[in-house]
């Protein structure tokens, strides 16, 4: 434990220096893009003299360093400021829309885990079989296709020709189907596809052929010795699609119309929300470098060779 301890605590130093960096690169690439936030909250055809009364009312007509630490003094005090669109603070908006969006994560991983970890590890067990056709065929495809064209395709099968599914939406059970199966094939392809080739290497080991000269059954061996010297490729995959998903699904999110964290996302940046803008892209770091941190200290729980540093 002491180890565990010791690597959390400089894992968190390290995500500091990481948000640290994002603050600086969103706050500039933000500032270099097109356009003046000012214009937006005012009606079209504001005079000029308005325009420079609401810059002066965002703090715009500051110089940047000033705007720059301005900001992060609020952060260090809890404060991410108040969003310039919606005229709510931005930690509410977040707080908001993150629900959301953990809701979706966590129902597309469990039907994504409970589909590719059996299909991967009956896939490795019976090579050449129809079985493990179907499975390198359902990886492949899996991988082949982008986010954008699975969501239009299954959008136009379900919704469009079939009627059966909403097309866009939250509130129902019917409205997580279509995200869901988007944001998770290409996951459950990938998982499938790992736990594949880790079964069908491990099945060679020597340790492997000693379990069954000791007359230990092969559903035994498969489930409890070989596959779980193939889980720790399947932990990485899944643990840093988890922080990808909970850091902002910005193209399933605005596909779908779903009122989550990456909606918010692709909402702030079209209307130039200052403030809106940084703090997502901090809290995006600080939730992809959280769970990457409990990945690495999961994987090393399954396999006591990896050690912590």
């Amino acid at each position: 434990m002491p180890n565990v301890m010791r690597f959390i605590l400089k894992r968190l130093g390290m995500t500091l220096v990481i948000l640290f960096c994002v603050s600086i690169i969103a706050f500039g690439l933000i500032r270099i893009a097109p356009g003046n936030p000012a214009m937006l909250v005012l009606p079209d055809g504001a005079p000029e003299e308005a325009i420079r009364a609401m810059e002066v009312k965002l703090g715009l007509d500051q110089p940047l360093p000033v705007q720059y630490f301005r900001y992060i003094g609020g952060v260090l005090k809890g404060d991410l400021g108040t969003s310039i669109i919606y005229k709510i603070p931005v930690k509410d908006l977040i707080f908001q829309r993150l629900p959301v969006t953990f809701q979706l994560t966590v129902i597309t991983m469990v039907v994504c885990l409970l589909i590719s970890i059996p299909l991967g590890i009956i896939a490795g067990s019976r090579q050449g079989t129809i079985i493990d056709f179907s499975a390198t065929m359902f990886a492949l495809l899996g991988q082949s296709m982008s986010t954008v064209w699975m969501g239009i395709l299954v959008i136009y099968i379900f919704s469009v020709k079939l009627g059966w599914l909403p097309s866009m939406g939250y509130g129902t059970w019917q409205n997580f189907v279509l995200p869901a199966i988007t944001l998770g094939y290409p996951v459950a392809a990938q998982v499938t596809r790992m736990g594949r080739s880790g079964m069908i290497d491990v099945l060679k080991e020597d340790y492997i052929t000693a379990t069954y000269a000791k007359g230990i059954g092969k559903a035994v061996v498969y489930t409890k010795y070989a596959f779980k010297n193939a889980l720790i490729p399947i932990v990485t995959i899944v643990g840093m699609q988890i922080g990808t998903y909970l850091a902002g699904a910005v193209v399933v999110e605005t596909i779908f119309a779903w009122p989550g964290f990456g909606q918010l996302i692709f909402q702030a940046v079209g209307t130039r929300d200052y403030p809106l803008v940084q703090s997502c892209l901090l809290v995006s770091a600080a939730l992809f470098a959280i769970v990457n941190m409990f990945v690495d200290i999961l994987n090393s729980f399954i396999d006591p060779r990896i050690t912590l540093h």
